[in-house]
């Protein structure tokens, strides 16, 4: 049990910041982009390991600044709760600032316990030499790592796609990929397009985009083709749901709280 209540967390995460992997348009410059988000936004997302309500994560975000610099500031924040609480405890916290026009991280922090495990880095991001200068404050090391252009880190991923999305331009079965680095190390990631789908929610029936990551099968996923991650289809492009099939057992993240959308939360009556 404990197991799976750490790498469903991480999933989660994982899910939300590849939810919309797609090509920037050629023709269209952040400056000349509509943001579908604001500072102040805020979700609340639970997730569920078969019958269990096994934790909760958030996520938020305000203005801030970076070395006199105006930057956007998201805060992720993962925790066990009840009896998987008891089980494995877990309190994962997220930073990251990102430049607010190119929706690209300069500063992430990833300070997480887990079970007893902990992690405590930093990562500050120099785009202009592709270079990734983390610091680990746990074992008092600093080390320099090359990343790939427009690189993300697991949060500003979230935004950065939001951003970027190019509406109504993708076909069924369509791939898409993305840069990021993460723990020390380069990442493509991978998802595909199925369709477009009513999903029926807590809030009612919600018009998304239905996705599917590629995850690696084996001992946590039954195949690589496990998950399955379903956006709302409006100005906010939020994920609303992700469902996994893990090696024992499954689990479901959905969308329990929100706030302060820059769009209409579009659901349909009839």
């Amino acid at each position: 049990m404990a197991m799976k209540i750490k790498q469903l967390l991480f999933l989660f995460i994982y899910g939300i910041g590849l939810f919309g992997f797609a090509q920037i348009s050629e023709d269209n410059s952040p400056d000349e982009l509509k943001l579908p988000f604001k500072a102040g936004e805020w979700f609340q997302f639970r997730i569920h390991y078969g019958f269990f309500n096994a934790s909760y994560t958030t996520i938020e975000l305000s203005r801030d600044s970076l070395n006199g610099k105006p930057v956007l500031h998201a805060k992720g924040y993962g925790t066990t709760t009840g009896l998987a609480r008891w089980f494995f405890k877990v309190e994962d916290y997220y930073d990251t600032y990102f430049d607010e026009k190119k929706i690209i991280p300069y500063w992430f922090i990833r300070d997480i316990y887990e079970g007893g495990y902990t992690k405590n880095l930093e990562i500050n991001f120099d785009h202009n030499q592709n270079l990734a200068h983390v610091n680990d404050l746990k074992y008092k090391k600093q080390e320099t790592f090359k990343i790939s252009d427009n690189a993300q880190d697991l949060i500003s991923a979230f935004y950065y796609l939001r951003a970027f999305y190019p509406n109504n331009r993708l076909e069924p079965n369509e791939t898409f990929s993305i840069n990021m680095f993460f723990d020390k190390e380069n990442y493509v990631f991978k998802m595909k397009f199925l369709e477009k789908e009513t999903l029926h929610t807590k809030f009612g029936k919600i018009r998304c985009m239905k996705f599917r990551p590629y995850v690696q099968s084996g001992r946590v996923f039954r195949e690589q083709e496990s998950v399955t991650l379903w956006i709302t289809d409006d100005g906010n492009k939020i994920p609303i749901r992700l469902q996994a099939d893990l090696a024992i057992g499954s689990i479901k993240v959905d969308l329990e709280k929100f706030k302060n959308l820059v769009a209409p939360f579009e659901i349909q009556f009839n």
